[in-house]
C-alpha cells in the first residue's frame, strides 16, 4: 500500500472515478488494467491480490470484462477503510469481499501512440502544417528503379519529425489534447449570463467559483488551456490559480482580481458554464 501526498499527481493524467459496491463474495474476477489504479476503500473490509505482470493469458467470460487465469500473488493484504492500494499497469489483481463495501477506484491512463499521432495528424490538418512537398535535388539514376534508398528513408522521416520538433505548435497541439474531456460535459451556460462586475462582488463578498466536474484546465510553459481551447491571458497568477484549485475565491485568486480584463476572462468561463457559484 502506498501513501498519496496531495496535490502531487498530475491533473492531466486523471481518467475517471469508479465506485464499486459489492455484497459479500462479489467481485468482478481476476483482471488486468493497462493503466495506473488507485484503489480506495470505503465502507467494509476488502481482500485483494495482486500478481507479478508475468504474461498471462486473458479471456473475456462476458463481453464487458477481460479476465486472466489464477495467478499467485506477490501482495495479499485486507484493505480497512481509508486504506489506498497502487496497482501500475500489467499487474493482475482480485478483489474478494468479507461484507457489504464501498471502493473508489481513481483511474490514470496515459494516452498511447496512437493516440497521439491521430490527434497530432488531425491538428497538422487543421493548421495546415507540412505543407512543403518532399524534394531532392540531388537525386541521381540508379540501377534499380524500385529501391528507395537509405537517405531517402531517413529525408521522408526527418521531415516528420521536423513538424512535431517545432515547440510552438507542439505545445498548442498538446494543451488542446490534454484538455480534451475524457467523458461528456454536463455544461449549463449561465442565464442570465453575469456581467464582470457581478463576478467581482460577488467573489469579494466571499463567494466560491466551483470548477465544473470534468473540466481540464492546464498550463503547459506560459500557455493556458480549457477544455480544448487556447485561453492567451496575461494574468499568470489568477490562470494558475483556475488550473490548481478546483475551488477558488478571492483568496485564491488574489491581485488577479484587479485586472479588468481577467475578471472579463472569467466572466466568459462562467457565462459559459465552465465554472459557477457554490449554491
Amino acid at each position: 500500500m502506498v501513501c498519496l501526498e496531495a496535490g502531487k499527481l498530475p491533473e492531466w493524467r486523471l481518467d475517471d472515478l469508479m465506485i464499486s459496491y459489492s455484497v459479500p463474495g462479489g467481485g468482478v474476477g481476476p483482471h488486468i488494467d493497462n493503466y495506473d489504479v488507485f484503489i480506495i476503500q470505503g465502507m467494509g473490509r476488502r481482500r485483494w491480490r495482486v500478481g507479478d505482470a508475468l504474461p498471462m493469458r486473458q479471456f473475456c467470460p462476458h463481453p464487458a470484462l477481460l479476465h486472466v487465469d489464477p495467478f499467485e500473488p506477490i501482495i495479499d493484504v485486507e484493505m480497512a477503510p481509508g486504506d489506498i492500494l497502487y496497482i501500475p499497469p500489467g499487474f493482475p489483481h482480485d478483489g474478494f469481499t468479507f461484507e457489504d463495501t464501498m471502493n473508489y477506484s481513481v483511474g490514470f491512463r496515459g494516452p498511447n501512440g496512437r493516440d497521439l499521432l491521430s490527434s497530432f495528424a488531425d491538428y497538422a490538418l487543421e493548421k495546415d502544417l507540412g505543407g512543403v512537398n518532399y524534394g531532392d535535388p540531388n537525386l541521381t539514376i540508379r540501377d534499380n528503379a524500385g529501391i528507395m534508398e537509405t537517405h531517402e528513408v531517413e529525408s521522408l522521416r526527418a521531415m516528420m519529425i521536423e513538424m512535431i520538433n517545432k515547440p510552438c505548435d507542439f505545445e498548442q497541439w498538446l494543451g488542446r489534447f490534454a484538455t480534451t474531456p475524457r467523458h461528456e460535459l454536463d455544461i449549463a451556460p449561465s442565464e442570465p449570463p453575469y456581467q464582470p462586475e457581478e463576478v467581482l462582488n460577488a467573489l469579494n463578498d466571499g463567494e466560491k467559483l466551483i470548477r465544473l466536474s470534468g473540466l481540464r484546465v492546464l498550463r503547459i510553459g506560459e500557455n493556458f488551456f480549457v477544455n480544448t481551447e487556447a485561453w492567451a491571458t496575461k494574468e499568470t497568477k489568477g490562470a494558475d490559480a483556475l488550473c490548481q484549485f478546483t475551488e477558488v475565491g478571492a483568496d485564491q485568486l488574489g491581485e488577479a482580481l484587479k485586472n479588468p480584463a481577467f475578471v472579463a476572462e472569467l466572466t466568459e468561463f462562467i457565462n459559459q458554464g465552465y465554472w459557477y457559484f457554490e449554491e
